[in-house]
């Protein structure tokens, strides 16, 4: 029987019956006797191969013997179907050729520490969890492009290194720009994006972005990456709509494509089976009312059960509150028109209202806080500086941004998904220090 080329794991359930050569790593090994079982993976997939000592050379037995955990090594053998296998078929060995023989591998079968685990980030990625955490990554990423692109949204990347702060704030890294003084690692790209708006009418940017807060809470990263669209003649309305489409269009794709790597993760897909439009959507007037009748009726919220605090109209929420309110639903919760005291200056006001402005949070189910921050920008620029100068920011720094209102202002909306936050939900993983190849956190940049 001639041997096909070395092909993947996830290509070969068209092969079975036929002699396959299989590339990959010994992701665990167990010795019965006269039987190895190699539990191969490549990335693709993991297959069990059974050698059985009768069936191959003495040398071949004393390779499958020789074979220890993330051991590198080619495969040969026949594809049998096997209804016990999650494949489906499983590979008889015929023969085994050994790339590299791994000594040690830090990180074996029994329980780690979390902090050990972090040091061995570079390694702890090729563990089922963590792959399968990687792989639903990679399809929000894909989903959210795809559906941005279908619905006619220009990609516009934009620069990282930046003059000053977008979100008004000091909580910036700053490294030194030749001799021109201080520039900044951008906090998002949005007031670029927008100069994209009033060219191409619908753009998102999509790349890392930074915040020098000191938070260690399993909610914050200190480099995070983050997909913002930014569209032309849309308010806020428009902008719940693309969003509460958008997130659905990615939970499906998810469900759709990574239901293995769901299993791997013990998630209960059955709470995103119905994470369709439309979402709930209630003000933050009626948020402080919720949150007030909740602490009146003794509330508490997961998952320590700590007492729900109570809340004065203009403060910001804090993630129990977000946590206790998402509970109300079963699907993300939009909380809309906040305090314009807590919101970023170029946030327009609402119509009769300058204390708030049009802006909206999307909540995610489950205690896992906002994906989302969008709103309606200002397109007038009498206020645009107005409101700059009330931050107590340079207007000189924000000319280019404010001309953006003089040739051609158009009412325009965006928003901002950070990719970990969503990962970590759809995952149903608590840290979202899992959610991304190499965490970047408070104390911690390592490896």
């Amino acid at each position: 029987m001639a041997l096909l080329p070395s092909m993947y794991i996830r290509d070969s359930a068209d092969h079975v019956g036929e002699a396959v050569k299989l590339a990959g790593w010994v992701y665990h090994k167990t010795e019965k006797g006269k039987l190895v079982f190699i539990q191969l993976r490549d990335g693709t997939a993991t297959i069990q191969c059974v050698v059985f000592k009768k069936n191959v050379s003495e040398e071949v037995f004393a390779r499958a013997k020789e074979l220890t955990q993330e051991s590198s090594c080619y495969i040969h053998g026949t594809l049998r179907a096997d209804e016990r296998s999650s494949l489906g078929f499983e590979l008889d060995v015929t023969d085994i050729e050994i790339v590299h023989l791994t000594q040690n591998y830090p990180i074996t079968p029994k329980e780690h520490g979390t902090q050990f685990l972090m040091e061995h980030r570079h390694l702890w990625v090729r563990s089922a969890k963590q792959h399968a955490l990687l792989r639903i990554r990679a399809q929000v990423i894909a989903a959210a492009q795809e559906y941005l692109n279908s619905e006619h949204f220009v990609r516009y990347d934009s620069p990282i290194l930046t003059a000053t702060a977008a979100e008004g704030t000091s909580d910036l890294f700053a490294t030194e720009y030749f001799d021109l003084g201080n520039a900044y690692l951008a906090q998002t790209g949005q007031l670029y994006v927008e100069s994209g708006m009033a060219t191409f009418g619908r753009v998102y940017c999509f790349g890392p972005t930074f915040r020098a807060e000191k938070s260690k809470t399993r909610r914050h990263l200190t480099e995070f990456w983050m997909i913002e669209p930014e569209f032309a003649f849309a308010d806020q309305d428009d902008n719940m709509e693309l969003q509460e489409n958008f997130v659905s269009y990615i939970v499906q794709r998810v469900l759709d494509r990574c239901e293995e790597d769901l299993k791997i993760l013990e998630r209960d897909t059955s709470k995103l089976e119905n994470i369709v439009p439309p979402f709930p959507r209630i003000s933050y007037d009626e948020a402080i009312e919720k949150i007030k009748a909740g602490v009146a009726a003794g509330a508490t919220v997961a998952p320590d059960n700590a007492p729900l605090a109570d809340l004065e109209w203009g403060d910001d929420f804090g993630a129990p509150h977000e946590t206790y309110l998402a509970s109300l639903f079963d699907k993300p919760l939009f909380i809309y028109n906040y305090p314009t005291k807590v919101k970023a200056f170029y946030m327009q006001p609402a119509e009769g209202r300058p204390e708030v402005v049009r802006c909206a949070d999307l909540i995610a189910p489950e205690g896992y806080g906002e994906i989302i921050g969008g709103s309606q920008r200002i397109h007038d620029a009498e206020l645009l500086e107005a409101r700059i100068r009330e931050h107590g920011l340079d207007v000189a720094d924000y000319q280019w941004y404010l001309d953006l209102r003089r040739y051609g202002s158009v009412p325009h909306s965006g928003f901002g998904m950070g990719i970990e936050r969503c990962v970590a939900w759809l995952a149903g993983t608590r840290h979202i220090r899992e959610a991304i190849p190499f965490p970047r956190q408070l104390y911690r940049i390592y490896p």
